[in-house]
């Protein structure tokens, strides 16, 4: 590890002041006087999950860390932009989470973090000779991937088989057969950090103690008051930092520290640029918002025209059906009306017979003649009835059979009916409505 001046407290490297970045020049004098190459080791994570317990058995210290999703921030891109500061200057990079690593605690690191940092940085960087051109070169200037899940709980076994922490990581980020959306959504995550981190490695920690009250201050109690396990499992972290940890590399190969000042001023403009980039993106996000909105206003109108569309047809035929059963009420009451009349003449008929008959016993020739001849009449006015009152109801359906606007009312009225010589009756047709 690179020796040089000690520093009693933690300094900030680069600082943020109303959202400007600028480079701590006293962190920078101290780097310049390091003549070694040097280790720059970044842990990330959300707040409250142990990674100043990390950071202090590295660093000899007891100091407190900021992390991530700190609700009293309340400003995701200060989130961000911690990450891409860690991402960009450090040569280890811890990710410290909780539990186990699941699919949540991937899409969380590559949606939150990873995609925004690699857009930022493309929006910015413009492609010269020792710039970034692709995704290809920010692997070769992107750290080593530490995952550390703390308050492990699940066994080391995959089929029934004991396996390491480095397979347990790998397993996690393996790719799910298949090719429709919801599996390539799933796998986007594992191939965004198995393309961008192709050196990782992985440690679980159980829980410090079971005491909760020894939990709350574990930054100050004696390493003896922790669970065993635990103390060998940060043991074997802070030994592999120490041994295996790579020196900081400028893409171009091993650069000794007194030019890292330079790589930090170099970053902090790509900071900057950040920044800005992220004025220009929260206006384009307004804009694809205020078009989305415009869509989507065009689309419910569409919607509610093509309601109203559905509405106008099943009312057009609601009315054809009231029109079609009014219709059909009128048909069957001219039929009922014209063999009741049938039956009255028929039984008027009867009674003139019968009449007559009697005349004819009594000897009244005279009047029985008379009677004949109103009988003949009657029995003509009833074949008449029958041929003309058939064809009157094909003429008055077929006449009603093609308005369809609303319905309408059909009055027919019996005018005269008489049974005296010279008998005759008349229909009255009248309607109520509106015709097209």
């Amino acid at each position: 590890m690179a020796s040089g001046p000690k520093m009693m407290a933690p300094i900030c490297l680069v600082e943020n002041h109303n959202e400007q970045l600028s480079v701590n020049h006293e962190a920078v004098e101290i780097l310049d006087k390091i003549s070694q190459p040097v280790v720059v080791v970044a842990i990330v994570g959300l707040y409250r999950t142990g990674k100043s317990y990390l950071m202090n058995r590295l660093a000899g210290q007891n100091d407190d860390t900021e992390g991530l999703g700190d609700v009293e921030k309340g400003d995701p891109k200060n989130d961000s932009w911690i990450f891409a500061l860690a991402v960009l200057l450090s040569s280890t990079f811890v990710y410290n989470s909780m539990s186990t690593i699941n699919h949540q605690a991937l899409e969380q690191l590559h949606a939150s973090y990873i995609t925004e940092l690699t857009e930022l940085i493309r929006a910015k960087s413009s492609p010269n000779p020792d710039g970034i051109k692709n995704s290809t070169e920010f692997v070769s200037f992107f750290p080593d991937f530490i995952w550390t899940v703390r308050d492990f709980i699940l066994e080391l076994k995959f089929d029934g088989e004991d396996i390491t922490e480095d397979r347990y990581l790998e397993n996690a980020l393996k790719l799910i057969p298949g090719n429709n959306p919801r599996i390539q959504a799933s796998n986007l995550p594992r191939e965004c950090i198995r393309h961008f981190f192709p050196k990782r490695k992985c440690f679980v920690f159980d829980r410090p103690t079971n005491n909760k009250k020894l939990l709350r201050k574990i930054e100050t109690i004696s390493e003896d008051q922790l669970d065993p396990k635990f103390q060998e499992q940060t043991r074997a972290f802070v030994s592999y930092i120490f041994t295996d940890a790579k020196i900081k590399t400028l893409r171009e190969g091993i650069k000794a520290s007194e030019v890292f000042q330079n790589f930090l001023q170099s970053q902090a403009t790509i900071e900057s640029s950040i920044l800005q980039a992220d004025t220009a993106l929260a206006a384009g996000e307004k804009a694809i918002a205020e078009e989305r909105a415009q869509k989507e206003a065009a689309e419910k109108e569409q919607e509610l025209l093509r309601q109203k569309q559905k509405e106008q047809q099943q009312l057009l035929e609601a009315q054809e059906r009231s029109h079609k059963e009014n219709l059909e009420q009128l048909r069957r009451k001219l039929v009922q009306e014209r063999e009741q009349l049938i039956k009255d003449q028929k039984t008027m008929l009867e009674k003139q017979l019968q009449a007559q008959k009697a005349l004819l016993a009594e000897g009244y020739k005279k009047k029985s003649e008379e009677m004949n001849a109103e009988i003949n009449n009657l029995k003509n006015k009833i074949e008449t009835i029958k041929k003309e009152n058939t064809s009157f109801l094909e003429q008055t359906l077929n006449a009603f059979a093609t308005v369809l606007c609303a319905p309408i009312v059909l009055a027919v009225e019996v005018k005269q009916l008489s049974l005296e010589p010279g008998f005759d009756f008349q229909f009255n047709v009248t309607t109520e409505g509106s015709i097209c």
